[in-house]
């Protein structure tokens, strides 16, 4: 009989993550009996203290915000994207019991901004200077953009992403929040702010017809900005898109089999209430 292997998704909120039911469906379809994935809350100050309680049959951990940075912190080893980044959304346990950080949700926006029809020479706006513009970075640099803008509240948060976009190679400009509405011109617009920060830019938004619109969040949905830049024209990537995509990798990570991705897509699509395909 197959020992029982668990995993969980990790942050501050936690209780809206849609994670469980992703995994838990690939699990099933991949036929992983005695596999369980839950939701855990934890703040960033809180994570060496949960990992290093966890005993040898957790398989792995999915980190959210405000986790990411800390996430590679604890991590004895880390994939060169997560450290080029310096944050990770992907914590795998080793049979050793050390810990190998990477960061999943690069390789699934670069996948779905290419799908979206995102290429060379794109000017790119991110609002936010978190980890998941992080991976935003990561995925401006390998779809070769010409030039990234990040706007934010705080410069020396904007000034903290600095290092990973000279790793990477990506050319940033850093602009104050104040402007945020006039950078939203751009061929992409990448939103990583927490739910409710970027509403107010709906009203001010300047989007171009046949831009890429990105938001990470996915509750609610669509977010007032969203709902702007489709009835504008731009084609609209949610945190849905992103949930998924990203997951993919994690469930190879964790479970050392590939991801029956059809099952994990009908289940995501089926709690959310709207469709959601893996992209190409």
């Amino acid at each position: 009989m197959t020992a029982p292997r668990r995993a969980a998704v990790i942050g501050k909120p936690i209780d809206h993550s849609l994670s469980p039911v992703i995994h838990n469906a690939g699990y099933a379809a991949a036929g992983l009996a005695g596999w369980s994935y839950t939701r855990i809350e934890c703040a960033a100050a809180e994570l060496p203290a949960l990992v290093a309680g966890l005993g040898p049959d957790w398989a792995g951990l999915s980190v959210t915000m405000p986790c990411k940075e800390a996430a590679l912190a604890v991590a004895a080893e880390a994939s060169p994207v997560a450290a080029a980044l310096g944050a990770a959304n992907t914590l795998v346990h080793r049979p050793d019991g050390t810990w190998y950080a990477d960061n999943t949700d690069a390789a699934g926006m670069i996948a779905l901004l290419g799908a979206a029809g995102v290429r060379s020479g794109a000017r790119v706006s991110v609002l936010g200077a978190g980890g998941t513009a992080r991976a935003a970075l990561a995925a401006a640099a390998r779809l070769d953009a010409a030039a990234v803008t990040v706007l934010a509240r705080r410069a020396c948060a904007i000034d903290e992403l600095r290092p990973a976009a000279a790793a990477l190679g990506v050319r940033l400009t850093g602009v104050d929040w104040a402007d945020a509405a006039r950078h939203t011109d751009a061929d992409v617009v990448v939103s990583t702010v927490p739910k409710g920060v970027a509403d107010p830019l709906a009203a001010a938004a300047r989007w171009r017809p046949g831009a890429v619109y990105f938001d990470a969040l996915y509750d609610p949905w669509p977010t007032p900005l969203a709902a702007s830049a489709g009835a504008a024209g731009c084609r609209v990537v949610s945190g849905l898109d992103l949930l998924l995509a990203q997951a993919v990798g994690q469930f190879a990570h964790f479970t050392g089999v590939s991801a029956p991705v059809p099952a994990m897509a009908a289940a995501l699509s089926a709690a959310a209430g709207t469709e959601i395909r893996p992209p190409r």
